[in-house]
């Protein structure tokens, strides 16, 4: 009688450290999300869907990912000069500059969000020199997108930062001694670099533009069909009782936001494989 032993994995405690990341995200993730789904599994099609696609939440849906992108495309853009600078240039206070990068990280977002409405309010530091131009930027969707570049913005410039700081110099160097002035160095040596990181940035902002709701709140003025964000909409039916309605938003929400992510991680991935 022979016994066949298991061939061990190479990878020690493999199964093990496995169990426990599935398990971990199971419970962190996927069982309220599931939760939600149940909730409104419980409304009827017609229910369903004269709650998704009434005129106020769909005008909300239309507000948040507007904004989201629009928020998403500046930092990709500021976001990329902010990394350039902090690599390339040396200059008195460059720490404390790279370290107020991440203030949004460690701000809370309700704070930040009465800073910005104390600052692009009419009578704000920024608002009051604004108003005369007839900018109006607190209490507006314009608001909104201002809160959501703010907290935004590290995501692009943490992302892309280190891929600069790892380019070699002498490719840049070949590519000036063959001729090429400084667009085309960046446009055809530094951007293919940098570009599936710059979209990874890009996506994260993104992501986290779409959920926000503490920093938007204070500065959107909350309107309806005009300021109000969707998760200022979910809460609102929250606070009503409406725990179907609301969760039969979240449930788009979530749909809407994994297709778009989707799409996106595949640009990314077609960047690479392009790239390579």
């Amino acid at each position: 009688m022979t016994f066949r032993f298991r061939q061990p994995s190479v990878l020690p405690g493999f199964g093990l450290t496995l169990g426990f990341a599935l398990g971990y995200l199971g419970l962190i993730v996927l069982i309220p999300l599931a939760m939600a789904f149940l909730q409104a599994f419980r409304l009827s099609w017609d229910e369903f869907w004269q709650i998704v696609l009434a005129p106020r939440v769909l005008a909300s849906y239309r507000l948040t990912f507007g904004a989201s992108f629009l928020a998403a495309a500046l930092n990709a853009g500021f976001g990329l000069v902010v990394a350039w600078v902090l690599v390339r240039y040396s200059f008195p206070g460059k720490r404390l500059i790279d370290a107020l990068v991440d203030l949004p990280f460690a701000l809370p977002t309700a704070v930040a969000g009465i800073t910005l409405t104390t600052l692009y309010s009419s009578n704000g530091w920024i608002g009051q020199y604004l108003k005369p131009l007839g900018v109006k930027v607190a209490f507006t969707p314009l608001g909104i997108v201002v809160a959501l570049v703010f907290i935004g913005l590290p995501f692009v410039v943490r992302t892309v930062q280190p891929v600069l700081e790892d380019l070699e110099t002498e490719v840049e160097e070949a590519a000036a001694s063959l001729g090429a002035d400084r667009w085309q160095i960046f446009q055809h040596v530094i951007f293919p670099a940098i570009r599936p990181a710059l979209l990874t940035g890009f996506t994260l902002a993104f992501a986290r533009a779409i959920g926000e709701y503490g920093s938007v709140i204070f500065i959107a003025g909350n309107l309806p069909m005009v300021s109000e964000i969707t998760p200022l909409l979910i809460v609102g039916k929250l606070e009503q009782y409406d725990y179907k309605g609301a969760a039969a938003v979240s449930v788009v929400m979530l749909m809407i936001s994994f297709v778009l992510l989707l799409l996106i991680n595949l640009l990314q991935r077609w960047s690479r494989m392009r790239r390579d």
